[in-house]
């Protein structure tokens, strides 16, 4: 399984960015939304993916960032998320990416 600095990676993962690296939707920023088991997650956007149609993807076709969207994993627990929450959560942080590296980079 997929460790992020020594912790397990299914420990507090619902609510991280991470950028797809393959597949139609690759180089695209997402939200995990849920775990299926040890090695695939549910993502979404709210635009191309909406939540009520995640996109399951396998953990290592994705680049997991160590930002959290804090609102998303809150409301997850509470299963009150929308697609609105969503999409202001990656445009925040695409806008926070671009304003303090100047890039897209992880």
């Amino acid at each position: 399984m997929k460790t992020i600095k020594g912790e397990n990676c299914l420990d507090n993962i619902i609510g991280r960015y991470v950028w797809s690296n393959a597949g139609r939707d690759k180089d695209r920023l997402f939200v995990i939304v849920g775990i299926v088991d040890d090695n695939h997650v549910l993502v979404a956007d709210g635009d191309l993916r909406r939540i009520d149609n995640p996109k399951k993807k396998k953990l290592k076709h994705l680049r997991i960032t160590q930002k959290v969207a804090a609102e998303i994993s809150q409301a997850a627990s509470l299963k009150k998320i929308t697609d609105k929450d969503l999409q202001d959560a990656v445009l925040r942080y695409k806008h926070e990416l671009t304003t303090v590296n100047g890039s897209e980079e992880v």
